[in-house]
């Protein structure tokens, strides 16, 4: 498959851009709750007059902007126990007796009734695949003609085709920093750097981002030029080929198990999800994976709230200057965090002016959670739906707020729907690539 620049600049753009917030599994939706969204949007289309957008590049990055920053905050407070008001804040976190080299966090659901506690022992981390190219003399004129040339890579059963051009006077550096950029800029699973030794030369280094190798695969990503179709010679020129660590998988002792992966990031049960960080010491115990009483849960998964929250009104107030409607937002956000200040206050939270929650007294929110009364910590939970059904609405129309003009309100009583604001909204992740 032939690489196009062009194409992957915009594609990269969009990316990095509108869409760097990862996915979660609190994106998926069941039929009923894509329903309930679209009714939402057939009613609100239907009501709502018709306007002029500013419409800017700033316009068009702050709609999506707030958009994002509103769903990562729903996907926080989903990830606290679900969406439902009686499990809100109620998921439990799991915990490593050592998180040098274990880290785990408990992905199962709140209603799991048996929930197994485990040790392990890493043996060995998984690691990816390594090309370490030949060193040449850095600022010396490459020995290959001036021509466009061309190599193919095989990157997880997908190939690719990359073509570069060499000019007169390019010096080793030259391409090879050249061809770091075209492998980085490609997104194919492949990060390239140039390194440097004492003695003036250079050479490039590629690395997998995958780790971990199948049973019936060699090797992670392989370079040729043999069936090429631009001029050959620049693989073996530069030692692309050249496989200096191969990709090997972690090992581990589960409750004495051997066992192994591919990565050093996987699940257990479908109940925790661990991330190796180091090899255990000979002479160290097992590493205890289990979860935390419910009062430590409540506790951390209070404070991942406020994080979160505070994140939410953090990425708001950066629009201010260039959006001032963008406020409004920020006033909705501080009215819901004061509604409920006399009651946080009394678990050691303090609501800014800021709008922001910060953690002034842990002592308070630990004698809360620990204590009989628990009157204040169903106030955090109320506070809690509040600020998710204003996520929704945000979610639902960003349009609401961002500076535009009024031309005409339906006719009351003789309105229809109509697609107005989600095209509006649509597309402005496209119109500048159309």
């Amino acid at each position: 498959m032939a690489y196009s620049a062009s194409l992957n600049t915009v594609y990269n753009h969009y990316l990095t851009t509108y869409s760097s917030m990862r996915p979660s599994q609190y994106d998926t939706h069941k039929k009923s709750e894509l329903r309930g969204i679209y009714n939402s949007i057939v009613k609100q289309n239907k009501d709502a007059p018709l306007f002029l957008l500013n419409n800017t590049r700033e316009t068009q990055e702050f709609a999506v902007g707030i958009k994002e920053n509103a769903r990562q905050l729903r996907n926080t407070i989903a990830s606290l126990g679900g969406l439902d008001e009686s499990e809100i804040l109620n998921k439990n976190v799991a915990y490593s007796t050592n998180d040098d080299v274990v880290t785990a966090s408990f992905v199962g659901g709140y209603e799991d009734s048996e929930i197994p506690e485990f040790d392990i022992s890493v043996n060995k981390l998984a690691c990816g695949q390594v090309n370490s190219g030949s060193f040449l003399p850095a600022n010396e004129r490459t020995a290959l003609a001036s021509a466009s040339y061309s190599f193919d890579i095989n990157v997880s059963d997908l190939n690719y085709e990359f073509q570069f051009n060499i000019n007169n006077g390019d010096t080793n550096a030259d391409v090879q920093n050249r061809l770091a950029r075209l492998f980085n800029n490609a997104d194919i699973g492949l990060t390239a750097e140039v390194i440097n030794d004492s003695h003036g030369n250079s050479a490039l280094s590629l690395s997998s981002k995958a780790t971990g190798i199948a049973p019936d695969k060699e090797n992670l990503f392989s370079i040729t030029d043999d069936k090429t179709t631009k001029t050959a010679g620049a693989v073996s020129y530069f030692g692309l080929n050249t496989i200096t660590q191969h990709a090997s998988n972690a090992e581990f002792l589960l409750n004495g198990e051997e066992r192994s992966a591919l990565s050093n990031h996987f699940t257990v049960n479908k109940m925790y999800e661990l991330n190796l960080n180091d090899i255990s010491k000979e002479d160290e115990e097992p590493i205890h994976i289990g979860l935390k009483t419910d009062t430590e849960s409540l506790n951390e998964n209070i404070n991942i709230l406020i994080d979160g929250y505070n994140s939410f009104v953090t990425s708001s107030s950066a629009y201010m200057e260039e959006h001032p409607k963008s406020n409004r937002l920020l006033s909705e956000m501080k009215g819901i965090a004061n509604l409920y200040r006399e009651q946080m206050s009394s678990l050691g939270l303090q609501v800014q002016d800021n709008g922001q929650i910060i953690l002034e007294d842990s002592r308070k929110l630990n004698e809360a959670v620990t204590g009989e009364n628990t009157n204040h910590l169903f106030a955090v939970k109320d506070f809690t739906n509040a600020i998710l059904r204003k996520t929704n609405q945000v979610s639902l129309n960003p349009m609401e707020y961002v500076d535009k003009k009024i031309v005409a309100y339906k006719n009351p009583g003789h309105n229809f729907a109509n697609p107005y604001i989600t095209s509006a909204y649509s597309g402005m992740m496209f119109n500048s690539y159309c």
